[in-house]
């Protein structure tokens, strides 16, 4: 045994004031009224011995409150088995609050709740003068104002494995920490424990939930990114179950606005996923506000999935060369919004804002327009390259390819003096992405156009159509954010007869609607650092840099941090932004767009270690990381206390004091002796 306060031990002193009290009572005369003398004696020798017995009794209680009250204050405690090296500093205490933590555990509450009272109860296996600090940005506190701070912590759905990773590497304080998490296979890792201070003592407290099955919207998607208003298209659902059971039959519903577009059921088994198809319309041009939700209990913090749809925009073309070739195909078409520059144009703003870009056999490419049309490419725009068959236009096109990051593309030199060889065009494959629903109905591809190719390249992202010979015809090259689609072979009369074919009008409406880019995502993740949203010309007004825009739930208001760049608004996603949904972004009190947001899909894995998994994953190779179970009946304080402090014997102490109390006044009340007779009583009994 030993003493957290051992000069407490000079209280042992006291015990002289009752050992004085006792040689007091026995020196005091008493005077006893009785009228026969022989029965005095009798009564006088049992009193005496009565009284000695019963002062001796009192004085041993008394030696024994004192002696436990001095032992109380002493703190008297058995020394633990395993003694800690830092447990006298600030003690660190991170507590998981990611989505996750609201599935239930074993007692049938939220292990999140169970974490806090965990959490809670930690202050009781310390000295009161500790100091705690229960995250990494929070400065070192006292118990009380530590226990005030746990309960205000409430679920984030912003943290996860990011915020979970960068809280073990921050804390900095001396004493142990305590990680109360849920510990997910998907976040928690070996290089999450070898990030670890080596020189502090950890204590990983797992909260993991019961075996559930747990569906949830993985992601949604439409077959076609360019929407139409009242026109039906294919969105695509993917659910995904995180759980360990199997869900047969679990509801689900599609809204789109106010109106309930579709309902279904469908089947998950555990740890897969099925993807199913829902047509849907968007009436009217306004944005709408879609959610997926599900009923599949008793995980329900990931039941709903928000996202937005609206009908596109008109796609911005903008065709760069001294022939307006292309003005017949795209000009009458309200789905485009179609504009011819000549290649010496000075004013390079309709660049900046096309979709895509067509350079159709210009005979010269000055460097202002190669330089806009790349800016162009890297923030998304596709451009479509039709070459020139002049020569003296060869070496524009070269620096043009290069610096669209082109590999090696060559001119074919044509013979002088001949009319340039025309070769077919091969068929093309209906396993081609890009001509999806081009050949509906048709048993194969007809009348093929011929092609006399001057250029040749080796490879590309993607050959839509060849030659007979092998040799490419329309090519795609990635470029930054966008694309850059080639033609080998000029469209004027010599060189091809591709604009009068009947491939022609499908394939560049594909090219068309390919380099749609939506103004925003369906859906952005909370745990997303940074997003982005296209702006439209009046909601950027570059001419207005110190604009700031909001986000607005509800009566709720957030200004993240923001820059304008390229016409697109990048934010970042707002501390306190932590409830799934829709948020309005809003600029000068106006609203400019709306965006969903949901948590992180990760979180809907349920898969998390155990505690045998725990100690496998630290092994030996950290000695200072420990793992304490919990549900044993015994908590987290308990279990410290017992294996780093000891165990506390004041207790023991404090109900030997109390029975030493309860004996002195059962003896004073109840070891009284009898009252003497009355002499008239005794002369009579005489």
């Amino acid at each position: 045994m030993a003493l957290t306060y051992p000069w407490f031990l000079l209280g042992l002193f006291a015990v002289a004031i009752p050992i004085a009290i006792h040689l007091f009572e026995l020196r005091r005369p008493q005077r006893v009224l009785f009228t026969n003398v022989e029965f005095i004696r009798e009564v006088k020798l049992v009193s005496a011995r009565q009284r000695k017995l019963k002062h001796l009794l009192v004085l041993a209680s008394r030696i024994g409150l004192i002696a436990c009250l001095v032992l109380l204050f002493a703190q008297p405690f058995i020394p633990a088995v395993e003694q800690g090296s830092n447990s006298n500093g600030t003690v660190g205490v991170l507590i998981d609050q990611s989505p996750s933590m609201a599935q239930l555990g074993q007692n049938g509450q939220p292990v999140f709740e169970n974490a806090i009272k965990e959490a809670d109860d930690l202050p009781l296996a310390f000295p009161a003068v500790t100091q705690y600090s229960l995250s990494e940005k929070s400065k070192p506190t006292t118990a009380s104002a530590y226990r005030a701070e746990v309960q205000q912590l409430q679920i984030s759905g912003q943290a996860g494995e990011l915020k979970l990773a960068s809280s073990l590497q921050d804390v900095t304080s001396a004493g142990p920490q305590f990680i109360f998490s849920d510990f997910q296979k998907n976040s928690f890792s070996a290089q999450t424990l070898a990030s670890l201070d080596t020189s502090r003592q950890t204590y990983l407290v797992p909260l993991a939930g019961g075996e559930a099955s747990n569906v949830f919207v993985d992601s949604v998607w439409l077959d076609d990114a360019f929407i139409r208003a009242n026109v039906d298209a294919v969105l695509r659902i993917r659910l995904r179950n995180g759980g360990q059971k199997a869900v047969p039959n679990c509801p689900v519903k599609l809204f789109v606005g106010t109106k309930q577009a579709a309902a279904l059921q469908l089947t998950v088994p555990a740890q897969e996923e099925v993807t199913t198809a829902v047509r849907i319309r968007l009436d009217g041009e306004a944005a709408q506000q879609c959610r997926v939700e599900l009923e599949d209990s008793p995980v329900v913090f990931d039941n709903a999935f928000y996202f937005m749809l609206k009908p596109s925009t008109r796609i911005r073309i903008v065709e760069v060369g001294a022939n307006t070739t292309l003005n017949a195909l795209y000009g009458n078409e309200p789905l485009f919004s179609y504009q011819h520059v000549k290649a010496q144009l000075t004013d390079y703003r309709a660049l900046t804002d096309a979709n895509l870009i067509l350079v159709q056999e210009a005979s010269s490419l000055s460097t202002g327009l190669r330089e806009s049309i790349r800016r162009a490419v890297q923030q998304g725009a596709s451009v479509v390259i039709v070459p020139s068959a002049l020569p003296a236009s060869r070496v524009a096109y070269i620096s043009f390819f290069r610096e669209l990051g082109l590999g090696a593309i060559q001119w074919q030199e044509q013979p002088a003096g001949k009319a340039p060889a025309l070769q077919d065009v091969a068929e093309p494959s209906r396993q081609n992405p890009f001509f999806k629903d081009v050949f509906v109905g048709q048993s194969r591809a007809t009348g093929l156009p011929k092609a006399a190719p001057v250029l040749r390249w080796s490879r590309s992202s993607n050959d839509i159509l060849r030659l007979r010979d092998g040799e490419g015809f329309l090519a795609s090259f990635s470029s930054g954010k966008g694309n850059v689609y080639l033609f080998s072979a000029p469209f004027s009369q010599g060189y091809s007869d591709f604009t009068q074919n009947a491939l022609f009008v499908p394939v560049m409406y594909r090219l068309a609607m390919q380099s749609y880019q939506q103004e925003q995502q369906l859906a952005y993740r909370l745990n997303d650092r940074t997003f982005a949203v296209n702006l439209s010309d009046n909601a950027s007004n570059r001419d207005k840099p110190e604009q700031v825009f909001h986000l607005r739930r509800d009566s709720a208001s957030y200004i993240p941090t923001q820059r304008i760049q390229g016409g697109r608004l990048i934010l970042d996603v707002p501390p306190g932004l932590q409830a799934p949904g829709f948020y309005t972004l809003v600029k000068d009190g106006r609203p400019v767009s709306t965006l969903a947001f949901n948590i992180d899909k990760q979180e809907s894995n349920l898969a998390s270690y155990t505690v045998a998994e725990l100690k496998q994953l630290i092994g030996t190779a950290h000695p200072n990381i420990h793992v304490y179970e919990t549900g044993a009946g015994q908590t987290v304080a308990a279990q410290y206390k017992a294996t780093r402090v000891g165990t506390p014997l004041w207790r023991y102490c404090l109900v030997g004091a109390l029975i030493c109390l309860l004996a002195e006044g059962a003896l004073l009340r109840f070891g009284e002796r009898r009252r003497a007779t009355p002499v008239s009583q005794v002369s009579q009994a005489a």
